[in-house]
């Protein structure tokens, strides 16, 4: 028991006596509104006491930093050790554009690289396909070539700065390209570290850039986690995110339980399908949250996700290595809670969600520019949006104390109801068969489209408020730079993959795909041959139509 009964029975006659004071001063002046509630909708009371946490057992339920069940953090020392990493995401036009958008960032003090893909790559095309027109380097970098991916990198030092790589469908072939790319710089694979988000259960969740049909796009992900345990072991072959399932509407407690569930099923399939032990690969798996704009409910989330991966891999997959129950995870302040009205407003919202991420122990940040609602980040926007982080970091005290909200009646009350409610996801999607069958059923993407509906309808009716939106809104217009990608991008980038495809070697290139489509048929690992392909200047696209050839085409069943 966290208390004493005499300080429960204290508590119990003191909350007694403030209700009835608080029941005397409604009737004379009643509260603005009858229902107090968070962003996700969860209910909130009054006031908070030690009877909401009256069952919780401090060494196993709170405990200390760096011990199970690392409610607290993963990390001893917190932020005293080391601050989170600085990786703001950036991504635009050519390889050229960004690698020097790239170089701006670090000599602003960024720690680490994160990087954004157009379209056409995203969904495995080159950027002369029919497909791509329009959008090559419009909302990311168009890479199609191991030639691109060396100018992407051009100057960074590979052995020391870590790079996350937001792609899912082509992970492998981005990250076959990362790998090539740090061979040809003399740097061995043991040397490099990052991230690939490499998430594909998200996707036909929440984002919807898929390509392949849900049982082989995880085989392809399995390969990469295998690949990466033998011979890159300072990589996170996965990124699981809950971001993009927040983005699409969801709650905090959906995103934290189907981000968990997609994690087991992917710990499951490596331990199925690979044979591999899960002490050897599970202390790379890493984690993506949002981070949305009600304050504690963020803070209550990503606590709860820590206590609650932990137990998963120590009871549920019997993990023995304290690295494979740790939850390391990067954060991305709310794109969705961003407005184009009064869009200075998105300054505050931004800084509110970071020093969420920051109390709820977050290992990376990136912190939305003001801008990123009407357009690409301009440099004078994300230079606002570093800074802010950097004064969380530098000035605010923030990271003087480990996990400070530790043991408040709300936060403590709030991240176990947060976590039940998980749970309870998690069971009903293990009773279905797994996430794949799940999603197979639309479960989660209903889940989601019905919250996403139950909050606009609270938006629509004043319920909930946004600044400028639906509240305290102006016809006053605010003139913001718009960062614009020329057309010549998509046209010069066209003109060097057909050189490309001139000067190389195509025999080499297409023994290069034969052998990625019999490792395909057989159910052989990818990675290797993949990387010889790629070294071979076979295109992103190529490999692509291999998996599609072998695999098929997923199409979304369109569940209404």
């Amino acid at each position: 028991m966290y208390f004493t009964k005499k300080v429960l029975r204290q508590s119990g006659e003191l909350s007694k006596t403030w209700e009835e004071e608080v029941q005397e001063t409604i009737k004379n002046n009643p509260e603005q509104k009858l229902r107090f509630s968070t962003v996700s909708d969860l209910e909130i009371k009054r006031l908070y006491t030690p009877e909401d946490i009256k069952d919780t057992n401090f060494a196993a339920d709170i405990s200390v930093p760096g011990l199970y069940p690392y409610l607290r953090g993963n990390q001893a020392t917190g932020y005293r050790g080391r601050y989170w990493t600085f990786r703001m995401f950036a991504g635009m036009g050519s390889a050229q554009d960004t690698n020097q958008r790239w170089h701006m960032l670090l000599g602003q003090g960024q720690t680490g690289l994160s990087t954004a893909f157009d379209y056409p790559t995203l969904m495995g095309y080159d950027s002369d396909s029919p497909k791509a027109l329009g959008e090559v380097g419009k909302c990311g970098v168009a890479i199609d070539t191991l030639e691109d991916f060396l100018a992407l990198m051009q100057d960074i030092p590979m052995d020391q700065v870590t790079t996350s790589m937001t792609i899912n469908p082509p992970a492998t072939i981005l990250w076959s390209m990362y790998c090539a790319a740090a061979e040809i710089k003399g740097i061995p694979l043991n040397k490099i570290g990052g991230t690939i988000q490499n998430d594909i259960l998200k996707e036909f969740i929440a984002q919807k850039t898929f390509m392949c049909p849900p049982e082989p796009s995880v085989k392809l992900i399995s390969d990469t986690i295998e690949f990466g345990t033998k011979y890159v072991p300072r990589w996170n072959t996965i990124s699981i995110s809950g971001y993009h399932i927040r983005e699409a509407g969801s709650t905090a407690v959906q995103e934290l339980a189907f981000t968990l569930r997609d994690g087991i099923e992917y710990v499951e399939d490596v331990v199925r399908r690979k044979g591999l032990n899960v002490d050897d690969f599970a202390p790379r798996l890493s984690f993506f949250f949002n981070s949305h704009i009600d304050f504690f409910e963020e803070i209550c989330k990503m606590r709860a996700a820590r206590r609650m991966w932990a137990k998963i891999m120590k009871e549920r997959f019997g993990a023995k290595n304290p690295r494979s129950w740790w939850l390391r995870f990067h954060t991305q302040t709310a794109g969705c809670s961003l407005t184009a009205q009064q869009p200075y407003n998105n300054v505050v919202r931004t800084t509110t969600e970071a020093l969420a991420a920051v109390l709820g122990g977050t290992q990376s940040l990136h912190t939305n520019s003001l801008d990123e609602v009407l357009c690409l980040p301009s440099e004078h926007a994300v230079e606002i949006a570093l800074r802010t982080q950097q004064i969380l970091a530098e000035e605010t005290g923030v990271a003087n104390t480990i996990d400070p909200l530790a043991g408040s009646y709300f936060i403590e009350a709030l991240t176990n109801e947060i976590e039940e409610k998980a749970w309870e996801y998690i069971h009903k999607i293990d009773a279905m068969g797994g996430m794949i069958a799940a999603i197979e059923k639309g479960f989660p993407q209903m889940e989601i489209a019905e919250a996403a509906y139950r909050f606009q309808r609270q938006l629509d009716a004043g319920e909930k408020i946004m600044v400028g939106v639906n509240k305290y809104a102006t016809d006053a217009r605010h003139d913001i730079p718009l960062m614009d990608i020329d057309e010549k991008v998509g046209e010069e980038q066209i003109k060097k993959l057909k050189d490309v495809r001139r000067r190389r070697d195509n025999r080499a290139a297409g023994q290069s795909l034969n052998d990625i489509k019999n490792a395909c048929k057989k159910g052989d690992n990818v990675m290797p041959h993949c990387i010889a392909a790629v070294k071979n200047l076979a295109t992103l696209q190529e490999i692509c139509d291999v998996y599609r050839e072998v695999y098929g085409e997923y199409r979304d069943p369109g569940l209404y």
